[in-house]
């Protein structure tokens, strides 16, 4: 039998992240051929892979990044919280974030199949399955190309957004709109962009309520706007309540910036928020 020495048992737990009798007994099995240890490594993450297949990956990482003019935004599921904190994890999940912003991939599937050192991106979280032995997902990755991106990640990782604009103005003030994001949840830009099937929706709860409040028929559309109305202002990040400056939307705050500066869009990720 090949000895094994504890440099080669090194390299290949640097080269895989393996733990380290991981990475001795599979330097037995390959009678110390790095490359075959390399592929039992592999074949180990797949069929733990398979074996964890059905399980729950709930928890884990939400990260973005911006380079100025381009943001990336990813989500690195997993099964536990202690994972989830673990810094090889999130190392693992920023290394999927950094190759999102070298190669701005069209969407979730390029970016799995983005090259990682000698595997893709997808090849990695097989890997990764078996070293770590819990299920990982690649779950959400999301764009945004504009005059100026900003990025903003909450404390913890579980929450991460993106807000483009349509200006370059201080970074400072695209954060603070990437706060809001995360903070307001809005479910979109302004009103046009609110979806037919919701506006009906949110008019046939407001008559609904207002029938059961006594009111006369007649008032029933003139009440349903109004509500309607407020639920733009509360629900649509333009029309929002800047969280910094009370009795200013969104949008006046932008212009007291700069004349014309608006949010050209907005991604927000988050794990149970």
């Amino acid at each position: 039998m090949t000895k094994i020495t504890a440099s080669e048992v090194n390299a290949l737990r640097k080269q895989t992240g393996a733990g380290m009798m991981d990475c001795k007994k599979a330097l037995v099995e390959a009678d110390g051929d790095m490359t075959k240890a390399i592929d039992i490594l592999r074949k180990k993450g797949q069929k733990v892979a398979a074996k964890r297949a059905d399980r729950e990956a709930s928890e884990g990482v939400v990260i973005s990044a911006t380079n100025g003019q381009f943001g990336a935004l990813i989500a690195l599921n997993c099964e536990t919280d202690f994972v989830a904190k673990n810094d090889s994890f999130i190392a693992l999940a920023q290394s999927f974030l950094n190759a999102a912003m070298s190669n701005k991939p069209t969407d979730l599937a390029a970016l799995k199949a983005c090259s990682l050192g000698d595997m893709t991106i997808e090849e990695k979280i097989i890997e990764q399955t078996g070293v770590i032995g819990e299920k990982l997902d690649l779950s959400s990755y999301e764009t945004i190309e504009s005059s100026q991106v900003a990025a903003y990640v909450h404390g913890g990782n579980r929450l991460a957004t993106l807000v483009g604009l349509n200006s370059v103005v201080d970074q400072q003030v695209g954060k603070d709109i990437a706060m809001q994001v995360a903070a307001m949840n809005p479910i979109a830009l302004d009103k046009d962009f609110v979806s037919q099937d919701t506006i009906d929706n949110e008019i046939d709860v407001a008559k609904d309520l207002a029938r059961q409040e006594g009111k006369p028929d007649q008032m029933l559309e003139k009440i349903a706007m109004g509500r309607l109305n407020k639920f733009f202002k509360e629900n649509t990040l333009l029309n929002q309540e800047f969280i910094k400056e009370s009795k200013t939307s969104v949008s006046q705050y932008l212009n007291k910036i700069e004349k014309d500066l608006t949010v050209t869009g907005f991604k927000r990720v988050g794990l149970g928020v």
